[in-house]
C-alpha cells in the first residue's frame, strides 16, 4: 500500500488530467509520478495544501468519507477582522444553501509561517485581514469559503494543513513524501502552534 502526502500548490487541478478543451491547466501529473495512486478527497483549484494520494481503495474511502469523521484542519486568511460573534457562529454551525454545517473548531490565529502564494493574495491597505484555524469533520463542496462568507468574511487564501494526523509539516509546495498508512503514526504540530 502506498500513501503520499502532497502539498498542492495554488492553481493545480486535483486530478491527473485536465479534461477541458484546452487541457492547459497544471495537474497532479506534473508533480506526482507514482503509478496507480489517486486522490483521497479533493482540494479546489484555488486552494492549497495537503492532498493525500493512495493506491488503496479502502484507505481512500476512510480518508475521504465524512462518516469516518477524520478532522481536517484549514488555515484561512479572511477579509476583515473576525469578531468573537463571527467565530462563535462558525463554531456552532452556519446555514448554507445545502443546510446547517456541523459544529467546527474555530480560532483566530496569528499569521502562520507559510510559504508565499503564487500569485500573491491581493493586498488592500484599507481592508484588514486575519487568519482563522478551522477544524471540520465534514467535507462539503467549498465549505470553508462558504462558511466564512456566510459570516461576512470572504476567504482570501485557504490552506489545508492536516487530515487526521497527517500534516504538511516539512513539505514545500509542489513536493510530496511517502507517509505512514495510519494517522496515529503521523502526529505533528500545526504552524499556528510553533
Amino acid at each position: 500500500m502506498t500513501l503520499i502526502l502532497f502539498n498542492k500548490p495554488y492553481g493545480v487541478l486535483c486530478q491527473f488530467t485536465d479534461r477541458t478543451t484546452t487541457g492547459a491547466r497544471p495537474t497532479l501529473s506534473a508533480y506526482v509520478d507514482t503509478p496507480g495512486v489517486y486522490p483521497a478527497g479533493r482540494l479546489d483549484l484555488d486552494s492549497e495544501g495537503l492532498l493525500l494520494l493512495t493506491d488503496d481503495g479502502a484507505l481512500q474511502a476512510r480518508i475521504a468519507d465524512p462518516r469516518y469523521k477524520l478532522p481536517k484542519v484549514y488555515l484561512a486568511q479572511v477579509e476583515g477582522e473576525v469578531a468573537a460573534a463571527g467565530v462563535e457562529a462558525l463554531r456552532h454551525g452556519v446555514r448554507l444553501k445545502d443546510g446547517m454545517t456541523r459544529p467546527a473548531g474555530v480560532e483566530r490565529i496569528a499569521d502562520p509561517d507559510l510559504w508565499p502564494r503564487d500569485p500573491p493574495v491581493r493586498f488592500r491597505k484599507t481592508v484588514p485581514d486575519c487568519w482563522l484555524k478551522l477544524t471540520l469533520h465534514e467535507g462539503r463542496n467549498r465549505q470553508v469559503r462558504r462558511m466564512t462568507a456566510a459570516v461576512g468574511h470572504p476567504t482570501l487564501r485557504l490552506v489545508r494543513w492536516s487530515v487526521g494526523g497527517w500534516t504538511l509539516d516539512g513539505i514545500a509546495p509542489g513536493e510530496s513524501r511517502l507517509a505512514p498508512s495510519t494517522p496515529d503514526q503521523a502526529r505533528s504540530r500545526s504552524p499556528a502552534h510553533r
